[in-house]
């Protein structure tokens, strides 16, 4: 087996001719080694995204070089980029409220290495899901809240998330509404899953206002956090097709399905770094 140490580089510039070539050739010049490749331009923005997978077993330089190379080539093509190893997987803070079906499918998922993340905590308003969480030995964390103390327990997650040196926080059905201070300051860092249906059915018990309406199919959608309340990019949505028979309850259950399968599939591309924020939407580089 190669000992040879596994990189991910995800960039993105405005798009112009040759780009992916002078980024390539620089890679190629230093001796990265390519594994994977993807790339998209958008007409509509007019840049340019990609993803490029590469290993160092015939690399010419030393990393601290290879970076100083990166962004001497980044300047003229006004180059963002992210580039790590593959085995730094990111540190990851799930928040909850009471209902545990998304936390389980994070947990069971990163237990059985089919998400590359490192989960280092769970934070809830409840204590509902505090045996689950510490049946998986990841430390929980009970903050509560209410209108009084809102800001106060948002600058306790922060300080937690500080302090575990946490790469993305994942609401995974956390039922509290972010200020639009940590919204901002979580940016690209926080992802959140809702039901989704056509048409949308806000507040409470949607299931029951689907089931009185009708729907033909139900769904749920992940998305980054933004200050507008359920607006943000998104970054993977589930549905399934129902007719008149179901129950409420049975469509309880198929939501609930769909919430984790979508939840676990955002973060599980999100930590490759195959999800690119183009805007309001995302860029999803396979």
């Amino acid at each position: 087996m190669s000992s040879a140490t596994h990189y991910i580089l995800t960039w993105q510039c405005p798009d112009n001719t040759g780009v992916l070539a002078k980024v390539s050739q620089s890679l190629f010049s230093h001796g990265a080694f390519i594994t994977e490749t993807s790339q998209y331009s958008d007409p509509y923005s007019e840049t340019f995204f990609s993803r490029i997978a590469f290993d160092d077993r015939n690399l010419t330089v030393s990393s601290s070089e290879f970076v100083k190379a990166l962004n001497e080539l980044a300047k003229p093509l006004a180059m963002q980029y992210q580039l790590r190893k593959r085995a730094d997987v990111p540190n990851v803070l799930i928040a909850v409220s009471k209902d545990d079906h998304c936390l389980v499918s994070l947990l069971t998922k990163w237990r059985s290495g089919a998400l590359p993340i490192n989960i280092v905590g769970v934070i809830s308003n409840h204590q509902d899901c505090q045996a689950l969480s510490e049946w998986h030995n990841v430390p929980f964390y009970h903050l509560p809240v209410n209108a009084e103390t809102k800001l106060d327990q948002e600058a306790q997650i922060t300080d937690l998330m500080e302090e575990l040196n946490i790469d993305l926080l994942v609401l995974a059905r956390y039922m509290q509404i972010l200020s639009d201070g940590l919204c901002q300051q979580l940016q690209g860092k926080a992802i959140n899953i809702h039901h989704s249906f056509l048409p949308s059915f806000k507040g409470a018990r949607p299931y029951h206002q689907a089931h009185a309406r009708g729907v033909k199919v139900i769904g749920a959608t992940a998305h980054y956090v933004t200050a507008n309340l359920d607006e943000g990019p998104i970054i993977a949505q589930e549905v399934k097709p129902i007719n008149h028979a179901f129950t409420i309850e049975q469509m309880v259950h198929m939501g609930h399905d769909l919430e984790a399968t979508a939840l676990s599939h955002a973060v599980r591309i999100h930590a490759e770094q195959r999800v690119c924020i183009n805007g309001d939407k995302t860029v999803i580089l396979a």
